[in-house]
């Protein structure tokens, strides 16, 4: 608290604010209100999506409030909401949001962390007030009226243990170890949500019971809707169905645990045979800001002062990776929570590090952190970070009236929960931008200065545990941490740019031919060079638009002779940045522009992703010219990443989904190198001139390319900027294509079950149907319906019915090539007794045969095609499914959009059975499965 105080009265001297520091506003298009009984609301209108709402219920209770005999609970909980209320017995709830298009797991879903549990609702259709009101009721459900039945609480325990099976990998283990080590004297040391597997097996249901109406009780609830509603019509329902729920006279206090103070640095460490990656991470400990603080004008320039500090660290670290032999693999810094814990903040800096290197990662971690202390940072960087800060606040104040609900409703519960400030976007803008501007970067300076101490320090460190890696002691690390601090740091001195993006600027092209898609609405050009380029404005967004570009080739021209190069060629061609600026200098030229455009390469072709605003939109369209014209080699850049790669490769066999995912590639592919990952041992095969060369040779024929730009366009602006680096580009206006390399699925049936040493006994189980169907709208939509409809079956079936498993994934695919191959992919974790695993799957199975011989039940159909139906609608409101449209109608000459409604809606029961019973019979049904070695 002290610490804080300091803080603001620095930043109050430095900034022109009144004497009193005044108290943030209240984003006035937010309602809020308290009820009687202690339960916080907060109602909101907003439009996007059209006739959409979404419901939230936080609660401000989690795994801390559990005791030792409870660990779990806070989470067992969260499942059993769905799993029968008192407005909603049973699977009614679920059953009857699903009739209406809300999709389990999509739009209805929870999470329980260590201080909160949150669930929600989502894409509610507001045009159906029974669904509305349904929503709340839902929502006053879960707050006080939890089932809890006991066959149901026996039932989902299966369940919890296969979530705990299936989560309870490397990660799990290292923070595990880590938390008692990291939180000596503090309850976060072993409150992982997740819990006791004993508690989850052997707590009795009165003890869940007695925790439910301990901790879920409107004092410690706040209610969160929002969507395209009248407010004051939602406000008073709240308060009409939400007021009668009692608090009792005496209730447990909902204690916020501390984190101790240390005056000695704690260095933690944590290994684990299943770890693929070293990290490191590093926590200057310091006291969180007061919520009667943090609601201050005042409170909120500290945020941003941290913000803008931690941006321009993480300049200087990407500055630092793109150099050979650089001492980490990766490196971010930011300060906010310490770790999981809410009672204590720290500035934290995270790196990756070669398993070898700890100890010269550490090193280069506290260096860049004293240097930033002992000199701070120079206005060049302060102003880039400003320019940055200032530019993506003046992009959402632009689009304050086009943002979509889930922006609000997650910002909402974070008011609730943390006391986070919600002033508006309104007033952000209004005050950063007249505020920011008289921060000088000794304000940023001087309080970096007084977070990172000398003491309060924690390093912890997590990697793998194999034969012959020793790991530096807690002294040698003491040792480094003391020995860095005793050097003479130089301040930092960087390159400032001063030379504009594209140095030599082209004479303009012309535009050759005018077409309008008057039913896709959309203006199609042709260039002189052969480059189409299709527009379609649109108002989703004020402020936005979308690129693609694509062109036929890929890095199938290359694949057989060279698969290793082909295969990283799209990660290695931008290393080296663009024109004169090398990747690291790219974002200062880029500094106060919201632009971006990348050349990517896939199997079958080339292609351009990007973005920008209205008036950055030139700045996209010359780093397309510049990636056509300029790509650039940085030897050194290379170099980073080799040993990075290598880094990064050289564990993955530590893994045991690693060698599942080589078994099913062996299966389906049998040996094609093309699909094969890549190795350590391959690293020594690519050459990075080669590599470049291949970009080149597929970005040389710009004429080959149809560009798609969707958002907010104005024909007559973009036009110039379109003729001057797109219709200038030198081209031959040849058609491109691809190779046609084998790519074909092997044939038959098969089984393989094998064993691996794994640290948490699983089965994993992978079905595969491959054939071949005709790639057209109505398949792919068959295909998938087929697969949603198995998603409820199989949660029903093995999740539910079974307590087999956390959830069964189904995902279909029809390809473009090879023309009409197609797979659907099941799997899913499960108990390793064979007999167990056998008779799960022989259900998976089981159901697809029913579907091809008897058709989808008549239930689960309905609920796929509604929310189908549904997710039609709301798209039509994105640009980003336009773009995709366009793109696969003038490039693929597929038009997934004009009769995709009537497609959909003209599909039977008799429809899917019928296509399924084709695919099925098709006759090529691949299980693999690994289980753990039995001796282990």
């Amino acid at each position: 608290m002290k610490k804080f105080l300091t803080l603001l009265l620095l930043v109050t001297s430095m900034v022109t604010l009144a004497q009193q520091n005044p108290t943030l506003p209240v984003d006035p298009n937010v309602r809020t209100g308290k009820l009687e009984n202690g339960l916080t609301y907060y109602v909101r209108h907003n439009g996007q999506p059209e006739n959409r709402a979404d419901f939230y219920i936080a609660q401000k209770v989690g795994s801390m409030q559990e005791e030792d005999n409870q660990a779990g609970l806070a989470h067992f909980l969260e499942h059993m909401a769905f799993n029968g209320t008192e407005n909603f017995p049973g699977k009614s709830m679920l059953n009857y949001l699903q009739d209406n298009g809300i999709k389990f797991g999509t739009n209805i879903n929870a999470y329980t962390s260590f201080d909160e549990t949150v669930y929600f609702l989502t894409d509610i259709p507001t045009t159906n007030r029974n669904l509305m009101d349904s929503a709340l009721l839902v929502l006053h459900d879960w707050a006080n009226a939890i089932a809890l039945e006991e066959e149901e609480l026996e039932s989902e325990r299966g369940v919890i243990r296969e979530e705990w099976r299936t989560r309870g990998g490397a990660q799990q283990r290292l923070w595990d170890q880590l938390l008692p080590e990291m939180f000596p004297g503090s309850k976060y040391a072993k409150r992982m949500p997740i819990g006791s597997i004993d508690v989850i097996n052997n707590f009795k249901p009165e003890e869940i019971r007695a925790y439910y109406h301990k901790w879920y009780r409107p004092d410690l609830q706040g209610i969160i809707v929002v969507g395209d509603f009248d407010v004051d019509e939602m406000e008073k329902k709240i308060i009409d169905l939400f007021s009668p729920i009692k608090l009792d006279e005496e209730v447990a206090e909902r204690e916020y645990y501390p984190v101790p103070d240390n005056k000695e640095p704690i260095f933690a460490l944590a290994t684990d045979n299943e770890a693929r990656n070293t990290s490191i991470m590093m926590f200057y400990k310091h006291d969180p800001m007061p919520d009667e603080l943090k609601n201050t004008q005042a409170g909120y320039l500290t945020q941003y002062i941290m913000n803008a500090a931690a941006s321009m660290m993480n300049q200087r670290f990407s500055e630092i990776l793109q150099k050979p032999d650089a001492p980490f693999t990766s490196a971010y810094a930011y300060d906010g929570d310490f770790f999981v814990a809410k009672t204590k903040d720290a500035w934290t800096v995270v790196a990756g590090s070669s398993e070898d290197k700890i100890k010269e990662a550490l090193a280069a971690m506290i260096r860049e952190t004293e240097r930033a202390r002992q000199h701070g940072f120079t206005a060049a960087e302060y102003d880039i970070a400003r320019t940055n800060i200032l530019k993506s606040v003046e992009d959402s104040y632009n689009n304050r009236d086009k943002q979509r609900n889930s922006r609000y409703s997650e910002e909402y519960v974070m008011a609730f929960v943390d006391g986070e400030p919600i002033p508006g976007i309104e007033f952000e803008y209004q005050f950063l931008q007249a505020v920011a501007p008289n921060i000088p970067v000794e304000a940023i300076n001087m309080t970096i200065k007084q977070l990172i101490s000398d003491d309060n320090i924690v390093v912890a460190i997590t990697g793998p545990k194999k034969e012959g890696l020793v790991y530096p002691t807690k002294e040698e690390l003491n040792s480094v941490l003391t020995s860095v601090k005793a050097e003479t740091i130089e301040a930092y001195v960087g390159d400032v740019i001063d030379e504009p993006l594209v140095s030599n600027i082209p004479e303009p092209g012309k535009i050759v031919s005018t077409e309008k898609d008057e039913e896709l609405g959309a203006t199609v050009w042709t260039l002189e060079n052969g480059i189409k380029v299709i527009l379609k404005n649109t108002d989703f967004k004020n402020d936005e638009i979308l690129l693609t570009g694509t062109s036929a080739g890929g890095y199938s021209h290359f694949a057989e002779k060279d698969p290793v190069n082909s295969k990283v060629l799209s990660a290695v061609s931008t290393l080296g940045g663009v024109g004169n600026f090398s990747a690291t200098d790219l974002p200062k030229v880029l500094a106060g522009k919201t632009a971006s455009a990348r050349p990517s390469v896939s199997l079958t072709t080339q292609d351009f992703n990007g973005s920008s605003s209205i008036k950055d939109f030139e700045t996209m369209i010359q780093l397309v010219y510049l990636y056509f014209t300029s790509p650039r080699k940085d030897q050194d850049a290379y170099q980073s990443y080799i040993q990075r790669m290598e880094t990064q490769l050289r564990n993955q066999e530590a893994e045991p989904m690693v060698a599942f995912s080589d078994s099913i590639n062996a299966a389906i592919y049998g040996n094609n190198p093309l699909v094969q990952r890549i190795k350590t041992e391959d690293l020594q095969k690519l050459d990075y001139d080669r590599m470049m060369e291949m970009y080149k040779q597929l970005f040389s024929n710009p004429g080959s390319f149809t560009f798609t730009l969707v958002g907010n366009i104005n024909e007559d602006e973009v036009r110039p900027v379109i003729e001057r680096y797109l219709a200038s580009l030198p081209a031959k206006s040849e058609k491109a294509d691809f190779v046609k390399v084998p790519m074909n699925f092997v044939e038959g049936n098969s089984e393989n079950i094998f064993r691996r040493e794994m640290l948490n006994p699983k089965a994993s189980v992978f079905n595969s149907i491959t054939g071949n169907l005709k790639r057209d709208m109505q398949n792919q939509i068959l295909m998938s319906m087929f697969d949603q409809i198995l998603d409820i079956v199989y949660t029903e079936k093995i999740r539910e019915e079974e307590g087999g498993t956390y959830g069964v994934y189904s995902g279909g695919s029809i390809s473009r090539y090879p023309e009409g191959q197609s797979m659907l992919q099941i799997t899913f974790d499960t108990d390793p007794d064979t007999d167990r695993m056998r008779h799960l799957n022989k259900i998976v199975l089981d159901e697809l045969e029913n579907i091809a011989t008897n058709g989808p039940r008549e239930s689960d159909f309905s609920k796929v095609k509604e929310y189908m139906n549904k997710s039609y609608n709301e798209n039509l409101k994105e640009n980003r499914y336009w773009l995709n449209i366009l793109d696969n109608k003038y490039f693929y000459g597929e038009d997934m959009h004009t009769k995709y409604l009537d497609t959909l809606n003209s599909i039977t029961r008799t429809d899917i059975q019928n296509f399924v019973a084709n695919f099925l019979k098709q006759g090529n049904v691949k299980t693999i499965v690994m289980l753990p070695n039995s001796d282990l």
